[in-house]
């Protein structure tokens, strides 16, 4: 038996048959939880149905061989700010991010672009009438980012720099709609509206200025970036990690219950809450099945990966200093094409999020292709092929895009549930992040990676904070997992020995 504090790891011939820890699921934040239980101590086995880890944050060749497209996600505000994966060192692993001219580049309908630059005043000098209350709104969330993000992506609970939250805190709970009549221009309008789309809601719904706010400011503060080579360098820096700290990886294991798992003292799962019932239901106590068994998915994803033989043909130059466009009109046109879709419809003139990576990091591609995605928002579950919906769009601001297209791949929500089970329908944000569920989620819980099973937790984007890159779901998790299954105070856990940073959940 091995001896470690709390342990009940068994071997067997030298293969190890029982663990502290089984994390489901080799995602951004089961990875993130399984590094900080086994840096606790624990003996931390992660199991993950695919042939390689990573989750929403993986890189493969989907349209021709050599060419590297993000299966997911692509930009990394959040996963810049992290506060673990800074604790973390993942640069020390190997990941290195890529920071464009500009995060943001918002074209509206005559073609002309609104940039978002890196800084707030730099930003402000481009809005004209509109620069003073621009900079009024974000330089101090901007200046004070690292706490806020701090805050925001933690646990509700007293906060330290109270006055800086309860400024966020009044203008987040506002809707796009109702935070745009700070401003005159329909471009400062739009800008901040296409930020706020990425709710996944109407944007007259209450909390959606909260997406504008955040990812405004994370773009002043530490940027938009991509991760070099693609976002599965995420992923590698996360598997290094672990490894480092002892843990152990085994891919092509999908889990259909929990009876399939070695024993331990603790399971902690990456998944959704439909997942979570399929995989341990009748473990579970009736009151969380109930609750949980009523949670929201949300809008689904239609996306479109391109290996292209040239650059994108901008009608507006701009365009070519951001890594992130956003192709949706002004302010209006934003709101109708997500309440479209809201009623059930893929709107002809959807909000259409491109990307660029290749034209800020060459690695994605042999000498003379490119590659690019977008996605818009269908309904839940849609089997519409939105692909020429999307391309019109694009072409409207790019005349001749089309004719750059070598190779193309299309998912629907459908297949990217069959992708990744945590899809649901197509959602890629764990939920529905309206008002009732941004805050809590799962279910309303004190602790709500607890489950009630006094062995069971959860972990993914289906709890506080939410969708993103970030792994902070799995490092709220973990320090769970530490005080409920394994009576240990956060504060006692060791020093990671990486350049003086200190896993300290």
């Amino acid at each position: 038996m091995d001896r470690r504090v709390g342990t009940v790891a068994m071997t067997v011939a030298g293969r190890r048959t029982a663990w502290d820890v089984v994390v489901v699921g080799a995602g951004p934040n089961g990875l993130t939880a399984a590094i900080v239980l086994a840096r606790a101590g624990l003996a931390t086995l992660v199991v993950e149905a695919r042939d390689a880890p990573g989750g929403g944050a993986r890189t493969a060749e989907l349209t021709m061989p050599g060419v590297l497209h993000d299966v997911c996600s692509t930009v990394h505000p959040l996963g810049a700010a992290s506060p673990i994966f800074r604790e973390l060192g993942l640069e020390r692993h190997g990941l290195e991010w890529v920071h464009p001219g500009a995060p943001l580049a918002h074209v509206l309908d005559d073609g002309r672009a609104v940039l978002l630059e890196r800084s707030a005043a730099a930003t402000a000098e481009r809005l004209g009438r509109d620069a003073a209350a621009y900079r009024d709104l974000m330089q101090p969330l901007a200046a004070g980012f690292d706490e806020l993000v701090a805050m925001i992506l933690g646990p509700l609970r007293i906060p330290p720099s109270p006055l800086l939250l309860a400024r966020f805190g009044l203008l987040a709970l506002r809707s796009m709609r109702g935070l745009a009549r700070r401003f005159a221009l329909p471009e400062t309008r739009a800008l901040l509206g296409g930020i706020a789309a990425h709710a996944m809601l109407p944007l007259d719904a209450a909390a959606t200025a909260s997406f504008a706010l955040v990812l405004g400011a994370a773009a002043h503060a530490v940027g938009w970036p991509l991760a070099r080579g693609g976002s599965r360098a995420i992923t590698e820096a996360l598997v290094t990690c672990l490894r480092e700290a002892g843990g152990e990886l085994e891919t092509q294991r999908p889990v259909a219950s929990l009876d399939a798992l070695p024993a331990a003292r603790a399971y902690v799962l990456d998944v959704t809450p439909r997942q979570l019932l399929a995989i341990a239901g009748d473990r579970l106590p009736a009151a969380y099945r109930s609750r949980i068994a009523r949670f929201r998915y949300g809008l689904g994803a239609f996306k479109v990966d391109w290996t292209l033989r040239g650059p994108v043909p901008w009608r507006d130059p701009a365009c070519a200093r951001a890594a992130t466009v956003h192709l949706a009109g002004d302010l209006d046109a934003v709101a109708a094409a997500e309440a479209a879709v809201h009623a059930g419809r893929v709107p002809d003139a959807p909000f259409v999020l491109f990307v660029q990576p290749s034209t800020f990091d060459g690695t994605r591609a042999p000498p003379g292709l490119h590659v690019a995605w977008a996605y818009c928002h269908v309904p839940n579950g849609s089997a519409t092929d939105a692909t020429d919906a999307i391309e019109r769009r694009i072409e409207s601001c790019a005349p001749g895009f089309r004719d750059l297209v070598v190779a193309r791949a299309t998912r629907d929500p459908r297949a990217l549930e069959e992708y990744d089970a945590n899809y649901v329908g197509g959602d890629i944000n764990g939920g529905a992040a309206d008002l009732g569920q941004l805050f809590f989620r799962p279910a309303p819980r004190i602790d709500p990676y607890a489950t009630g099973a006094p062995d069971l937790f959860l972990c993914s984007s289906s709890t506080p904070p939410g969708g993103g890159v970030h792994g902070m779901c799995g490092y709220r998790a973990a320090r769970s997992v530490l005080r409920r299954a394994f009576g240990r105070s956060a504060d006692t856990l060791p020093d990671t020995g990486s350049g003086g940073a200190r896993c300290r959940p």
